[in-house]
């Protein structure tokens, strides 16, 4: 059965950012993972809540989206930097 991901990122720093977008993917496929959406205008239909960038993803079963996130194929990739918040991951 496939499971979605759905990443809510701030981006602090763009040089950082774009050395992430560059490598992801790779690691994403390897999982069997695909984008079904990524960036774009977000127009949240109630609330306050507005976020920068709405990334989804599907996987085609919890084991191998648990895998892709863990240690060691994207923690190299993972963004490192202390002013750079960590994607939340829904």
């Amino acid at each position: 059965m496939s499971v979605y991901l759905i990443v809510e990122i701030e981006v602090r720093n763009q040089e950082m950012y774009r050395q992430y977008v560059e490598k992801v993917p790779k690691v994403i496929a390897e999982f069997g993972g695909r984008y079904l959406s990524q960036g774009g205008r977000i127009r949240p239909l109630s609330g306050d809540w507005n976020p920068e960038r709405i990334v989804i993803r599907e996987f085609p079963s919890l084991e191998q989206l648990q895998g892709c996130f863990s240690p060691p194929a994207y923690q190299k990739i993972a963004p490192s930097e202390p002013n750079q918040p960590f994607p939340v991951l829904l």
